[in-house]
C-alpha cells in the first residue's frame, strides 16, 4: 500500500460562455418574431364640458353609488336588469342617450358591466360618462 501513487482530484472547469451565447440569441430572436397584442380599451366618453350650445338631448340616467346600488332613471335595479331597461327605453325612443353617473367610490366591475349592457342593446356611441364628485 505504501508503493500506490496517490492520485490527485483535478478540478474540472464548464465554460458557461458558448451557453450563454446561443440564450441571448435565442432571446433575440423570440423578440424579433414574436407578436404584440394590442389590447381594446374600454371606450368611455365623456360628456362635453361647457355649456350647452346646441339643443338639450334627453338621456337616460344610470347612477351608480359608493355602495354600487344601481339606478335606472331614479329607480334601484340589479345588474341583471340594466339591459332590459336600456333596451326598453331604446325602443321608445331610439334617439336617447345614456349618461352613466359614478360614484368615485363604487366598485369598476359595476361600470364596466352597465357599459357591456349598454353595447349588447345596440349601443356603439352616445353613452356618456362622468363620475359624481358631489359627496
Amino acid at each position: 500500500m505504501r508503493n500506490r501513487a496517490i492520485r490527485r482530484m483535478t478540478e474540472s472547469n464548464v465554460d458557461l460562455t458558448p451557453m450563454l451565447d446561443v440564450v441571448f440569441i435565442l432571446l433575440i430572436f423570440f423578440i424579433v418574431t414574436s407578436t404584440f397584442a394590442q389590447e381594446n380599451a374600454l371606450a368611455l366618453e365623456p360628456p362635453p364640458t361647457g355649456g350647452a350650445t346646441g339643443p338639450t338631448q334627453e338621456a337616460m340616467v344610470i347612477t351608480i353609488d359608493e355602495s354600487s346600488l344601481i339606478k335606472v332613471d331614479g329607480r334601484p335595479t340589479d345588474i341583471g336588469s340594466v339591459r332590459a331597461s336600456i333596451e326598453r327605453v331604446r325602443a321608445a325612443s331610439p334617439d336617447i342617450q345614456i349618461l352613466i353617473q359614478a360614484n368615485p367610490k363604487a366598485k369598476n366591475g359595476a361600470v364596466v358591466l352597465i357599459r357591456d349592457a349598454a353595447y349588447s342593446a345596440g349601443y356603439t356611441e352616445g353613452v356618456n360618462f362622468t363620475i359624481d364628485h358631489q359627496t
